[in-house]
């Protein structure tokens, strides 16, 4: 949908551009939103080359399982379904560990093997298993107490405290956590 959306605004833009005498307004941004997209893609980079690499190391030493066991209580009310040697335990836990560090893109590929891992273990494929829906609900909520990503976005457009959006980041990411653990809980048990 989104390929035919953006298109469509772009050519309305252009249009509007040549009929209001504003094409040199429009020319100018294209290659202003080039530079500045290219500007940000070098920040993000960076950024997410680090904690990839901090994700890793963690993955390979025994902190992983350390972290793990300190998220123990929590994972095992959000995953009950989930044994607590499985590979799919750690899996999650360091998915929620990236997400609590604020690293969206870098905690993508964990959440991915996570759900991966959720979907061997589900036996009826066609339907997501009670912990497929929590691992989706946490994702999407992403309890952040480090939102690194939008720390990174704001530091790359010069703000004059980037850092000024972790008390409300915090708020809001909590609020969406506990609702939609909630009405996940909720409906976990409707359901049974």
């Amino acid at each position: 949908m989104l390929n035919f959306i953006w298109p469509v605004f772009i050519i309305i833009s252009y249009i509007y551009s040549v009929f209001s005498g504003h094409i040199d307004d429009i020319n100018n941004s294209i290659f202003d939103s080039c530079k500045s997209a290219v500007e940000l893609t070098i920040t993000f980079f960076g950024t997410i080359t680090l904690w990839c690499g901090i994700m890793k190391i963690s993955r390979d030493s025994s902190l992983s399982q350390k972290l793990a066991k300190l998220l123990s209580p929590i994972i095992r009310f959000l995953f009950p379904d989930i044994k607590k040697d499985s590979s799919t335990y750690n899996e999650i836990s360091l998915n929620i560990i990236a997400n609590l560090l604020g690293l969206g893109n870098a905690a993508t590929p964990l959440g991915l093997k996570a759900m991966s891992s959720l979907q061997e273990q589900n036996p009826n494929k066609n339907i997501l298993s009670n912990s497929m829906a929590m691992l989706i609900l946490l994702n999407t909520a992403s309890l952040q107490l480090i939102p690194t990503t939008v720390i990174a976005i704001r530091s790359s457009l010069n703000s004059a405290n980037p850092t000024s959006i972790i008390v409300p980041v915090w708020l809001s990411t909590i609020c969406a956590a506990i609702a939609g653990v909630s009405a996940v809980k909720f409906f976990i048990k409707l359901g049974k």
